[in-house]
């Protein structure tokens, strides 16, 4: 896992904001399963293309413990060109949205 340049000193101790790539993911998943770095790279992808696929047809995602991945729908909206002022309308559009589970919230607590 690679460190991200982002990090912050408060009187409370640091904060380091640390980020996982992909790549990372398929390391962590090769070692803890005792699969090939290929291996773990079409699980991962696998496990990806199954929620991409599912949310595509509208379908939501649960997965126990972790959390829920389901499509939202923003409405439509009238929002403002910054450079003239004027009035434009934003269209209503789906957008993919992630809950977190008990479970997950309590480890990350």
């Amino acid at each position: 896992m690679k460190k991200n340049s982002l990090s912050e000193s408060s009187a409370q101790g640091e904060v380091n904001y640390n980020s996982m790539t992909k790549a990372d993911l398929v390391e962590v998943v090769a070692k803890k399963a005792s699969l090939t770095a290929k291996a773990a790279r079409e699980s991962v992808a696998a496990v990806f293309g199954g929620i991409t696929d599912a949310l595509k047809k509208g379908d939501k995602v649960v997965v126990t413990g972790f959390g829920t991945f389901m499509v939202r729908s923003r409405k439509s909206r009238v929002g403002r060109n910054p450079q003239t002022g004027a009035p434009i309308n934003i269209p209503a559009r789906k957008t993919p949205g992630f809950t977190a589970g008990k479970a997950l919230k309590k480890v990350v607590r």
